[in-house]
């Protein structure tokens, strides 16, 4: 008994080991993730003297909201913002239903098919035509230089999809088949037993799209000439990739050069700031939603 009292000891000692081990990773890493933002906000508020001599760290100095009145006047990125919430939100909308009506025949054993269904959408998500042929696509599609273009071909993702048909198959089979006794239609027990108690896996979901829509910008790098449907991401990348300091000083109307590093990082939080915002209204579905969706397949 003696014996084992201290082994049990040992491994209680090892666990509490284990534990601030992993606290000091996470801890780490939430440092590694935080120190960037904190550092973008501090040269998006300092002033122009500041940046041009590299002074600037974690805390700003000689505060300036200069950059932020740039960029709240210009309409480029307020009409880029209001169209990128815009899009954003029908994506998130368009994707939940179509990951929906996807993932739901899918729970269903009688199903014709149901099986070589799942292998053929299994396979999409390891093989991709590629960049060529998917331009090509939406050429022949006359999706070029449409707004739809941003919306239809991300509308469903085959790994949501999957999280979403497994968080399904955890609903009991019972709640189903009385409602089926009942008389209940396909359209009538998903509306009404399994989208009610699929609140964690939506709020999951519409977070993964809206975040993934929000940073995206690839596709309209690709397939969008129009700078009317810039989204504001990408209207961010040409600013940091294409445009010096000196240009964009001269093309925003200021006459020193360390201001347009306040400008940019100026969007940067204009950009970041209100997606943000949305993790804490989800926070509390999150990791139920995705923990529950992964427990059975």
């Amino acid at each position: 008994m003696k014996g084992m009292g201290i082994s049990m000891k040992i491994k209680s000692t090892s666990a509490k080991i284990g534990d601030w081990v992993f606290v000091l990773i996470c801890v780490i890493l939430s440092i590694i993730c935080v120190v960037p933002m904190i550092n973008l906000l501090a040269k998006s508020l300092s002033h122009t003297d500041y940046l041009i001599r590299n002074e600037i760290y974690l805390l700003p100095k000689g505060l300036n909201l200069d950059a932020y009145t740039t960029v709240l006047k210009d309409m480029k990125y307020v009409r880029a913002f209001f169209w990128t919430v815009i899009l954003t939100f029908v994506c998130t909308v368009f994707s939940l239903l179509m990951t929906t009506f996807c993932a739901y025949p899918l729970i269903f054993e009688k199903l014709r098919g149901r099986s070589a269904i799942n292998v053929f959408i299994t396979i999409t998500m390891f093989f991709n035509a590629g960049t060529i042929p998917n331009y090509l696509l939406m050429k022949s599609l006359n999706l070029l230089n449409n707004p739809l273009v941003l919306i239809i071909p991300s509308c469903l993702s085959v790994y949501n999809m999957i999280i979403m048909r497994s968080f399904f198959y955890g609903i009991p089979d019972s709640l189903r088949e009385s409602a089926e006794i009942d008389g209940a239609t396909f359209f009538q027990i998903l509306m009404k037993i399994y989208v009610p108690l699929s609140k964690p896996v939506f709020a999951t979901l519409a977070l993964f799209y809206a975040v993934g829509r929000w940073n995206g910008y690839s596709d309209a790098l690709m397939y969008m000439k129009n700078t009317k449907y810039y989204p504001l991401q990408l209207l961010l990348y040409n600013i940091l990739n294409n445009i010096n300091q000196v240009e964009v000083a001269t093309q925003e109307g200021f006459s020193a050069p360390g201001l347009s590093e306040a400008l940019k990082a100026a969007i940067v939080m204009f950009s970041t700031i209100p997606i943000l915002l949305i993790y804490p209204w989800l926070q509390k579905y999150f990791i139920h939603g995705v923990t529950l969706g992964a427990v059975k397949e």
